[in-house]
């Protein structure tokens, strides 16, 4: 059963960082495009950055340069590294694997408060 579970997030004051990691269960991370979105309050849910198979990365311009997108092809897991953090930023972050009609995992909330 192909299934994303999502952690690390929390709160943190604006400039300060915090690792989001995406456990992959079900299939193997390096052979798929895997996603990161999030969604603010009252919001819809909104791209934020992608690292293909081949590990070539993109990102919202709104998150160039402060957030950085990776993966362990060994723990089968994604990262999102998120630094310079700013209260726009806050929202719950899923992410996404284009399987089927998609999978997503449950998503973890980032609150950046000052």
């Amino acid at each position: 059963q192909v299934q994303l579970a999502e952690s690390g997030g929390g709160l943190v004051q604006p400039g300060g960082s915090l690792r989001l990691s995406c456990a992959a269960s079900g299939f193997t991370i390096s052979i798929y495009d895997i996603n990161w979105y999030r969604q603010a309050p009252g919001k819809q849910r909104d791209w934020v950055a992608s690292i293909n198979s081949g590990g070539g990365t993109n990102y919202v311009n709104s998150v160039k340069d402060r957030f950085i997108i990776s993966r362990d092809n060994i723990k089968n897991t994604v990262y999102l590294q998120m630094n310079s953090l700013k209260p726009d930023d806050t929202a719950t972050y899923f992410c996404n694997v284009p399987i089927g009609r998609g999978v997503w995992g449950k998503g973890t909330l980032v609150i950046v408060f000052s």
